[in-house]
């Protein structure tokens, strides 16, 4: 595989001054639906400007990784208004968990209306870290069919709870937009098994989408290296805490010291050094040329570039580092209705950066 090389990519800022900014979404007329980690949701004007918070979200447990995090309208959003988000949902005590909520975005963008969270995670634990919580509406031959994907940690001290099928922790799962479990689901009828769960075994996936191959893809942050891209099918086990490519921060081995084992699904691919990702998305458009479409793109938060990465036969085959001068954590990056890609980045003065084709 080609090494990581930096590749020039002009850019401009669409807006700062954002608060850690986690997430971006798209609205119809041209402005953009941006989450502050601290618990506001924003509408950024298409020329920058940065309106008051959206009224209406539930508490948030904005603390440590957790607070509002992942945000996205409904592929009929023209339609009816609704937005999905997730956050850290606070519990008894010092609990949280993430959850996933609906809502309808009011006709002017100011409040969200009839919210009703449709999945919390169990168990809630005494926790600040791991919440993953990237939200992926699953389509089938390219049309929605009705349900949604959600990344959900391990919470970090409860790893060990990632295989187990009685708890959501280290899971995707996959929900009816309005809360129902799909019966198609692979544990549905389990004895012992709850019934959201898609597959099991993840740390903490921070990125998620639906490839132009019909797929869900996802990645995960691993520990001391070992991050992984992984292609999450129904029923199956990724491996996590058992095997990993990493190992603990202190370097001592995860679980068996091995990087893989029989029964347990390896990654399409890992990096190792880690490169802490966060965000996903598949460019589709032309917008940047023949090299770049079919590219994924990943963000990565320890060396604050973005990755674009090239795919050839189900494989990753080259790297390469854009956006190095942002000199900022990348959270986010999606693709937006004009066929550009944009990057939010996490800081306490965080940018919506809109990737400009190279002129």
């Amino acid at each position: 595989m080609a090494q990581r090389a930096a590749e020039a990519a002009e850019y401009e800022t669409v807006a700062s001054g954002l608060q850690h900014p986690w997430a971006v979404a798209f609205l119809p007329d041209g402005r953009f639906l941006v989450t502050e980690r601290p618990g506001r949701l924003r509408v950024v004007e298409a020329d920058g400007r940065i309106q008051p918070p959206v009224t209406g979200l539930p508490d948030v447990a904005a603390r440590g990784q957790g607070g509002l995090l992942d945000v996205v309208t409904d592929s009929e959003f023209v339609r009816h208004r609704t937005i999905y988000f997730c956050y850290a949902e606070p519990g008894p005590g010092s609990t949280n968990s993430t959850a996933l909520a609906r809502a309808r975005l009011s006709d002017d963008a100011t409040r969200l209306e009839d919210v009703r969270v449709i999945f919390s995670q169990q168990p809630k634990v005494s926790s600040t870290a791991h919440f993953g919580c990237r939200i992926v509406e699953r389509m089938v031959d390219g049309k929605p069919d009705g349900t949604l994907f959600l990344t959900l940690g391990d919470r970090f001290s409860r790893r060990d709870d990632a295989p187990l099928l009685s708890s959501h922790l280290g899971k995707i799962v996959r929900v009816g937009k309005e809360g129902s479990v799909p019966r198609d689901n692979p544990f549905v009828g389990k004895a012992g098994a709850l019934p959201e769960i898609w597959s099991y075994g993840h740390r903490n996936g921070q990125g998620a989408t639906m490839g132009p191959d019909g797929r869900l893809w996802m990645h995960e942050h691993g520990a001391q290296g070992g991050d992984e891209i992984n292609l999450p099918e129904p029923g199956r086990h990724y491996g996590w805490p058992q095997v990993s490519f990493g190992v603990n921060y202190d370097g001592s081995p995860i679980g068996s010291g091995k990087a893989s084992a029989p029964g347990l699904a390896p990654p399409l691919h890992h990096w190792t050094p880690s490169i802490a990702p966060s965000g996903m998305a598949f460019l589709t458009s032309h917008r940047y040329g023949a090299a770049w479409k079919g590219n994924l793109f990943v963000g990565s938060l320890k060396l604050q570039y973005l990755n674009r990465i090239e795919l050839k036969g189900g494989k990753v085959v080259a790297e390469h580092k854009l956006l190095q001068g942002l000199g900022q954590r990348i959270r986010d990056v999606r693709q937006g209705p004009d066929g550009l890609l944009y990057v939010v980045t996490d800081d306490p003065q965080g940018r919506l950066v809109r990737v400009l084709p190279n002129s």
